[in-house]
């Protein structure tokens, strides 16, 4: 017998919770210009225990072929990736009325 989620009540592995933090999050995108004028694409509002934001920087860096970092509870990656972020976040499940380009 599977083990029961304690969030949702549902079997592990049928478990929702994943998809319903992906789909209430409110997600900014942004570029912000570092030390040297290095444009750097940055993440933020990302605040689920069900989502691994190392896991997801992860991810995004593979899609967008880049570097990052996930820290202090946002992402970073090296370059502008604005447009291409939020297609990646979409493909990998998360609403996109939730993601705010800015």
């Amino acid at each position: 017998m599977s083990e029961i989620c304690i969030t949702c009540g549902l079997p592990q592995e049928l478990c929702v919770c994943e998809t319903i933090a992906k789909e209430s999050q409110k997600i900014i995108v942004r570029l912000v210009k570092k030390k040297f004028n290095k444009i750097s694409t940055v993440v933020e509002g990302i605040q689920s225990k069900e989502i691994n934001l190392k896991e997801l920087a992860t991810d995004l860096k593979s899609k967008l072929a880049c570097g990052g970092t996930a820290k202090e509870g946002r992402i970073e990656l090296q370059g502008d990736h604005i447009q291409k972020v939020k297609q990646a976040l979409v493909a990998l499940g998360f609403g996109p009325e939730t993601i705010e380009v800015q």
